[in-house]
């Protein structure tokens, strides 16, 4: 009996995308999100220790669009190559049991990934006029 697992290629190019998505996503709530929340927070003291031992921050930071739109677009891709009709596991029960254990993993991963973006992009673009608007 063969107790070989082959794993498809579409569920490699699927994961690949997903964990590339978590790191996209990572790096917006890095150079945009964190440094906004300690400023907000009365911690500016930390940023500045953080851009003295990352350098690379400041410079992310002045390309946070584009690390947005990025990230965003990554997010979009993710997504449709999850969610696309007709996507399905294949019938043997060794792959099928594969295939869906990758794809419940890399539903756990997107979603993650939606949350970090979404925290990134309220801190980033909306916390600082919504505490303008109301006098903080």
């Amino acid at each position: 009996m063969n107790n070989k697992i082959f794993i498809n290629q579409s569920d490699l190019k699927e994961s690949g995308i997903t964990v590339f998505t978590l790191f996209t996503t990572t790096g917006t709530l890095l150079c945009c999100a964190l440094p906004i929340v300690f400023v907000t927070l009365g911690m500016g003291a930390t940023v500045v220790a953080m851009t003295s031992s990352f350098p690379f921050l400041i410079a992310l930071s002045q390309h946070k669009i584009w690390i947005f739109v990025f990230s965003g677009v990554m997010l979009a891709i993710s997504g449709w190559l999850m969610f696309r009709p007709g996507r399905a596991c294949p019938a043997d029960q060794g792959l099928g049991v594969a295939c869906s254990m990758a794809h419940k993993w890399n539903k756990r991963i997107y979603w993650g990934s939606v949350v970090i973006w979404s925290i990134g992009f309220f801190a980033a673009y909306l916390l600082l006029p919504i505490r303008i608007a109301i006098d903080l």
